[in-house]
């Protein structure tokens, strides 16, 4: 794929998705064919290859204990980089928590949480976002702003896998789909011309989950 798309991954319990993010984020190897992100090998280059990559698993993957500003200063800390405060504050008002910096993630709602867990990128600026299930969860005004941002990545070039059961946000943003079953493609093609019922018809051909 390309620079300024969005691949939907679409596919039942098992058929190879959140496999197939950790095999480009480099934290499973494939036992054949070769990957490459961003133009790295992810095999013979992990480490050029994580530089380059933000990953969202299912879930934020956040500290509870911490505040969301402490959050950010220990992920970027972790990556070896020193982050001046006006950089925390300025990925915090992107994703709408500058109001809530001070406070513990632990009360924060679920839409907030993903989106401090997105707040990392902001400040990283990867090339590839990997994302599982990225609007499960989210209220109406996280799952907009959501959009909005990722609609934005790929405008600045970015390029989203995105591993889904749904078939709502997520297909907006896509510009292709691929369909996974026994952990191979079944069928992938342009998401243009296709409607959402086009998708489902599609995915009840190919998905091993289908009625």
């Amino acid at each position: 794929m390309a620079g300024g798309e969005a691949v939907a991954l679409l596919g039942a319990n098992g058929a190879g998705k959140t496999t197939l993010l950790k095999i480009l984020a480099t934290l499973l190897r494939p036992t054949r064919g070769r990957v490459m992100v961003a133009g790295h090998d992810a095999v013979r280059e992990p480490e050029a290859v994580r530089r380059h990559l933000g990953l969202v698993a299912h879930g934020a993957h956040v500290y509870e204990d911490l505040t969301a500003r402490e959050n950010l200063a220990f992920w970027t800390a972790l990556g070896g980089a020193r982050v001046p405060a006006a950089d925390l504050a300025a990925a915090l008002a992107a994703v709408e928590l500058e109001r809530h910096a001070g406070e513990r993630v632990r009360t924060f709602s679920a839409g907030m949480k993903r989106r401090l867990s997105l707040a990392r990128f902001v400040l990283a600026r990867p090339r590839v976002l990997l994302l599982d299930e990225p609007f499960a969860g989210l209220d109406q005004r996280a799952k907009k702003w959501l959009e909005e941002y990722l609609q934005a990545f790929k405008a600045g070039g970015g390029a989203i896998v995105m591993a889904t059961h749904s078939f709502g946000r997520e297909l907006a943003v896509a510009d292709r789909i691929a369909i996974l079953a026994g952990g191979a493609i079944a069928l992938e093609a342009p998401r243009a011309p296709l409607t959402a019922d086009d998708v489902q018809r599609l995915y009840a051909l190919h998905a091993e989950d289908a009625p």
